[in-house]
C-alpha cells in the first residue's frame, strides 16, 4: 500500500460504523466512508466534540450539519522545500476541496521531477519538464508539480475547481508559476494536443467514477478509461519520466491499472509499473484506511 503518512495538518483520528473522525487543522470532521464497515467502540472523546458532520440521506447524497466551522480555511502540506496550502471548504456530497492520501503520489512524482530538474531540464530551458494533469480538481498534484520544477498543464471540467486551484497555487506561493490552467473536457483536450503534436514528460489523471464534462459529455470510468490511456499514451514524450492513474472507483483493483498501463505505455517506452491501493494511516488503531488506487510508471534510469 502506497500509505501517506507525511501530514501534519491532517490526521484520521478514528473509524468506525461506516464513519471517519478526521483533523483537518485544528477543525474536526465526521465524514461517511464505505470502507469503513466495522463498528468499533469509539473511545476516542473527540467524536462528541466535532465541528462538522456529514449525514448520508438513504435516498442519495446528503447534507452537511455545522456545529462550529468556518466557511473557509486552510492546512498545509510540507513537500520538499515549499509547504503546499490549500483552502478548504465543505461543499457537495462530503468533499471538502482535497484527498489528503494523494499526498503520497506527490511525493513519488516530484522527486522523479526534481532529479530530472537537477539534470538541467528546468523551466527556462529548451527542454523543461512538462506534465499534464487531467481531471485535475483543486489542484494539488498540478501545485506539487510545479513546486518541483515542471511547466504544468491543468485541465479540469468545472470552472469552479479551476479558480479554487488558482487560489492554492497562490496561497502556495506558486501564483507566477508555468501552470496553463484550461476549463475543458479531458478527452477533447487529449484528441486536440495530439493533433497539435503536443507532448509531455509526465501524465498525471485522476478520473472520477462517473461524470459529465462542460457540454454534458458523459464519463464512466469502466467504460472510458481504457481508451483514455491510449490516447494518453501516444501524448508522452520520446523519453518520458512518469506516468499515474488515481482511481477511488471501489472494485477497481490495483491488477486492474497494471493492465492497462502495461498494455499502452510499458508496450511502447519500456520502464515498470507499480500499483498498489493508496491509504492514511488511522491513529486510534495503528491501521491503514484504504483510499481507492494508484498506478504508476517510471521510466528505467
Amino acid at each position: 500500500m502506497f500509505v501517506a503518512d507525511g501530514w501534519a495538518d491532517y490526521e484520521i483520528l478514528d473509524t468506525s460504523g461506516g464513519e471517519k473522525l478526521e483533523r483537518w487543522g485544528k477543525y474536526l470532521l465526521v465524514r461517511p466512508d464505505p470502507q469503513v464497515i466495522w463498528n468499533t467502540e469509539r473511545r476516542d472523546g473527540r467524536w462528541r466534540k466535532i465541528n462538522a458532520r456529514y449525514h448520508r440521506s438513504t435516498s442519495g447524497g446528503g447534507e452537511w450539519e455545522f456545529i462550529d466551522l468556518p466557511k473557509q480555511w486552510t492546512i498545509g502540506y510540507q513537500l520538499g522545500d515549499r509547504c503546499l496550502t490549500f483552502h478548504l471548504k465543505p461543499f457537495s456530497f462530503k468533499h471538502t476541496g482535497l484527498f489528503p492520501e494523494q499526498a503520497v503520489n506527490w511525493e513519488w512524482f516530484s522527486g522523479i521531477i526534481r532529479k530530472a530538474v537537477r539534470a538541467g531540464r528546468t523551466a527556462d530551458s529548451d527542454r523543461p519538464v512538462r506534465v499534464l494533469n487531467l481531471f485535475a480538481y483543486t489542484g494539488g498534484a498540478t501545485i506539487a508539480a510545479a513546486s518541483a520544477g515542471a511547466v504544468v498543464t491543468h485541465v479540469d471540467a468545472s470552472r469552479g475547481m479551476t479558480q479554487w486551484a488558482k487560489e492554492n497555487a497562490a496561497s502556495s506561493g506558486l501564483a507566477d508559476a508555468k501552470i496553463r490552467w484550461l476549463t475543458d473536457d479531458c478527452r477533447k483536450f487529449v484528441e486536440r494536443e495530439i493533433r497539435r503534436g503536443n507532448h509531455y514528460d509526465g501524465i498525471i489523471m485522476d478520473p472520477p467514477s462517473y461524470g459529465r464534462g462542460p457540454k454534458g459529455e458523459l464519463w464512466k470510468i469502466e467504460d472510458h478509461l481504457h481508451d483514455l490511456v491510449k490516447l494518453t499514451a501516444s501524448l508522452l514524450s520520446e523519453q518520458p519520466l512518469f506516468y499515474l492513474i488515481n482511481s477511488y472507483t471501489t472494485g477497481l483493483a490495483p491488477g486492474v491499472l497494471t493492465y492497462l498501463i502495461s498494455t499502452e505505455v510499458v508496450k511502447r517506452f519500456g520502464g515498470v509499473v507499480d500499483s498498489q491501493e493508496v491509504g492514511l494511516p488511522v491513529s486510534d488503531s495503528a491501521l491503514y484506511l484504504p483510499c481507492g488506487a494508484a498506478g504508476r510508471w517510471q521510466a528505467k534510469e
